[in-house]
């Protein structure tokens, strides 16, 4: 199968908001009046972002799901995307796959594919988001004040354990059959959470999705802030495990295991009756788990006696 053939088979078909898509030397397309053009490109190589072995469904799935959720981070509607993708070789059945999975994705979502390349070479995905936010309405990293509640949406460590559990790094006995295939389901099909990003707008102060790890990127919330943060374990929603796990792992792994795109976002405490106005409008779980201070970069987690928890990573780095 040629090049050109395989994009015309598995990655073409009819574009929403779009002048011209697929199969030209550029894709057009026009934004809303009074909106701001969002763009965002994320990576996905096999064996760091996704195992090797995982269904080519959900590694469809993932590698346009984790770009729709810098989308949500920053209160946008997600609209358009580009995919480049290099191949070792040509495998019709995980094209068929995977395209099923990417579509599947973007047809939740409301997304267009417009465009993008493909080359032999080591798999690796690359997709470009974009999407529309009206003017000035952006959720950001800096928008942070002294004295906001911090929230998060979700439970955090889901996929960690799902990684953990599929690499063999647990006791066998340490998740049920349920809370194993719960966890592998956050890793290799996360829910972006778009709704919760446009319903933000008028009432966050500033938001991030979760990748790399709850220290770590409310970390960048802080250091573009300018602040510190205390935050309380009891209250950071984790999934609801047996009590064989290792309490020290499960901290770690929820805090700094990644992958969970979930949303972390900062308000003034004169919007806390709004954002549970949100949990019921959108029937989804928003916990409120700390505050900003004003001593820059001090991010503190206590434990239920208020001693402080410190662990030796606080995300995922891939240079590190």
């Amino acid at each position: 199968m040629s090049e050109f053939n395989l994009i015309a088979k598995y990655f073409t078909r009819a574009c929403a908001n779009t002048d011209l898509g697929v199969g030209d030397d550029a894709a057009l397309i026009q934004i809303s009046t009074g909106h701001q053009l969002a763009i965002s490109a994320d990576m996905l190589v096999a064996d760091t972002h996704f195992l090797s072995n995982c269904p080519a469904y959900f590694v469809g799935w993932k590698s346009l799901a984790v770009n729709i959720s810098d989308m949500a981070a920053m209160g946008a509607t997600p609209k358009w995307a580009t995919l480049a993708i290099a191949l070792p070789n040509i495998e019709e059945a995980w094209l068929s796959e995977f395209s099923r999975g990417f579509f599947a994705c973007a047809d939740a979502f409301g997304v267009s594919l417009i465009g993008g390349d493909t080359t032999r070479g080591p798999l690796n995905i690359s997709v470009q988001i974009m999407g529309e936010v009206p003017l000035g309405k952006a959720l950001r990293r800096d928008g942070a004040k002294a004295g906001d509640e911090i929230w998060i949406s979700g439970t955090l460590g889901d996929a960690a354990l799902g990684l953990a559990q599929l690499q063999n790094k647990l006791e066998e006995s340490a998740l049920s059959t349920s809370e194993k295939q719960s966890c592998i389901d956050a890793l290799q099909a996360p829910q972006p959470r778009v709704a919760l990003g446009i319903a933000l707008r008028n009432i966050a102060n500033s938001a991030i999705d979760v990748s790399d790890g709850l220290l770590a990127d409310l970390g960048h919330i802080l250091e573009h802030s300018k602040l510190g943060a205390n935050l309380y374990w009891e209250h950071i929603p984790h999934v609801n495990l047996s009590e064989k796990l290792d309490l020290a792992k499960l901290q770690s792994l929820t805090l700094a295991g990644g992958d969970d795109y979930e949303l972390c976002f900062t308000a003034p405490a004169s919007k806390h009756d709004a954002i549970l106005a949100i949990v019921k409008n959108l029937n989804l779980k928003l916990t409120h788990i700390g505050v900003t201070t004003k001593e820059v970069s001090q991010l503190n987690v206590y434990d239920k006696k208020h001693q402080l928890i410190e662990l030796k990573s606080k995300g995922y780095d891939h240079f590190d």
